[in-house]
């Protein structure tokens, strides 16, 4: 059996799965992780068996994607499980997952951010692109995403390390945020960031989709090339719209409970796949099936070659 406590106005909720019902919900969560993991592999693969990618600022910033969105749903697939297995675990142990994913979270709208600069310079200065996203300039873009992601959940450490108490660090929680960081300046810290990262990211998506809408309309630009560009970075703020929805949980959360209050296991697990599982799928779709080139490579990753075999004459024998 699973066990999980909320804790609402009035009093404190107990909610229990069924082994059957759990069992269920693993096998699901590992098998789509099982997926993904294969595609992001795949794209791995391809990117650093081919010379022409990873000289190509643009396919850097897509595998960069690639690898945080693995880290991010191998961190929270892991989280998952170790709920329903462990049910509690170290403080130090539930940290260290805790960070990743919430590393990897928060990394994601920046590199959404990051891609549609790259897209909006090969469209809109196409002349000077080749000297504005060299490949040097994209790995130092990767790190500063990496250290503006990192932030946030560095933070979080120094907070909880001024506000709680030395035992606390050698006992066993159920490992979720809100258990870990359990100072509300954790809260309105973690509020006031996540404002100001995603207001960022959806201005520049929202900039650099008009700039380059713009530019296919101008007769100097190549149309084709610009459309293609213009519902890339759609499909970014397609993506960016579906990680907001962290936002709108706590107030969907309470709505739904109320209005459902014996599925409340199963309102946060389709939470888990809504937010953080199925965003994963439009990454390898953005590119690795829009894309000409990379889709060219991939073909063999995921086409059966069929090999046709010479019958054997008595002669032959």
């Amino acid at each position: 059996m699973f066990d999980m406590t909320f804790r609402g106005d009035a009093a404190t909720i107990q909610v229990r799965d069924t082994f059957s019902t759990a069992l269920a919900k693993n096998i699901i969560t590992v098998f789509v992780w099982l997926c993904l993991s294969y595609i992001n592999g795949a794209l791995v693969l391809t990117f650093f068996k081919n010379k022409i990618f990873y000289e190509d600022p643009r396919y850097i910033l897509f595998i960069h994607m690639v690898v945080n969105d693995a880290v991010q749903l191998t961190v929270t697939m892991t989280l998952f499980v170790v709920s329903y297995v462990f049910f509690r675990i170290s403080v130090f142990v539930c940290f260290s997952l805790i960070f990743l994913a919430y590393f990897a979270t928060m990394n994601t709208p920046l590199s959404l951010a990051g891609m549609a600069i790259e897209r909006y310079v090969a469209i809109c200065n196409p002349l000077r692109h080749s000297q504005i996203c060299t490949v040097r300039r994209t790995h130092i873009l990767i790190a500063v995403i990496w250290g503006a992601g990192a932030v946030p959940a560095i933070t979080d450490l120094f907070i909880t390390l001024a506000t709680e108490p030395v035992d606390f660090f050698h006992s066993s929680i159920f490992c979720i945020h809100s258990n870990m960081f359990r100072s509300p300046a954790v809260y309105y810290k973690r509020q006031a960031f996540d404002i100001l990262y995603f207001s960022f990211v959806s201005l520049t998506i929202i900039y650099t989709y008009l700039r380059i809408m713009f530019a296919a309309r101008a007769a100097t630009t190549d149309r084709s090339s610009a459309a293609k560009a213009r519902n890339t970075i759609l499909l970014h703020g397609v993506q960016l719209l579906m990680c907001m929805l962290t936002y709108v949980r706590p107030v969907l959360e309470v709505a739904l409970v109320g209005a459902f209050p014996k599925h409340v296991l199963e309102i946060r697990y389709a939470y888990y796949l809504v937010i953080y599982i199925l965003p994963r799928f439009l990454s390898p779709v953005v590119y690795g099936v829009r894309d000409d080139k990379l889709r060219k490579y991939l073909k063999g990753y995921f086409v059966c070659k069929l090999q046709r075999v010479r019958p054997i004459t008595l002669l032959e024998r």
